[in-house]
């Protein structure tokens, strides 16, 4: 691979070179590789074969997990996410100790790998918000809880410049990665003041239907905001606003 340099870039197919453009810049690279037909069927590309299934099926539940946060993820996502979410749902699927390589599913991996996974790396929830706040899901009744105790936002808020307001975001999803649907239910908290004086105590809690049998994920987050003549702007389109997922529960045991 090779990097292009000069004025004029090029897009496109020349000979045996390609020409294409990257989030890292203008690149180049030489055609070649295996025919197709061949990596199908050939023995020899037997583990190639399997590779490909499992990084499609995984590109599969990235995108489903996506889709059911995306009105989140609109002001709060970075432009590597999807590749990153990618790589970490691949690690899931390869915690599956019961399928065969090849056939290796989400479903029976560790869906649990994913707490913690920062949507937006130029702003995360772990260096943003310094509170203490709790979570929890109650599978049996469909609750999911985030509890957010009183605290002084110009204390344990990190925001980017410009910041008078932020809101607390947060959103629950039951995901069936088999069929790719899922159900969510998405909830923000008034729009809060970035000053010294304590917030009052948030507690809330999203429904979904009882009893899934799918994993289940909640998601917490902040958006930041400026007020310029008594209306608020979202600050920078969100470029800064974090997002995590900040507890999974997986699939039920049997």
């Amino acid at each position: 691979m090779a990097r292009q340099k000069g004025l004029i870039k090029i897009k496109g197919t020349l000979g045996d070179i390609t020409f294409y453009k990257t989030s890292d810049g203008f690149l180049v690279r030489e055609k070649g590789g295996v025919e197709r037909s061949r990596i199908q069927n050939d023995p020899a590309f037997q583990r190639t074969r399997e590779n490909v299934s499992e990084f499609g099926r995984a590109g599969k539940a990235g995108r489903v997990l996506r889709t059911a946060f995306r009105p989140l993820l609109l002001n709060a996502s970075d432009a590597r996410m999807v590749s990153r979410l990618h790589q970490q749902m691949i690690k899931v699927l390869q915690a599956d100790v019961v399928s065969v390589r090849g056939q290796r599913n989400v479903i029976d991996g560790e869906t649990t790998l994913l707490s913690g996974f920062e949507f937006n790396n130029r702003g995360t929830l772990g260096t943003s918000l310094y509170a203490p706040f709790t979570t929890a899901i109650d599978r049996a009744t469909g609750a999911f809880t985030l509890n957010l105790p009183p605290f002084i936002p110009n204390q344990m808020v990190t925001v980017p410049e410009g910041t008078t307001h932020f809101k607390v975001m947060y959103g629950a999803a039951s995901i069936d990665f088999e069929l790719e649907q899922y159900e969510v239910a998405l909830g923000e908290s008034a729009l809060l003041p970035w000053n010294g004086v304590p917030t009052a105590d948030l507690s809330e809690t999203l429904t979904l239907t009882a009893n899934s049998t799918h994993p289940l994920f909640l998601v917490a987050g902040i958006a930041f905001f400026q007020e310029v003549n008594g209306q608020s702007y979202s600050l920078r389109n969100g470029a800064f606003n974090p997002l995590s997922i900040v507890q999974v529960d997986g699939v039920p045991t049997p």
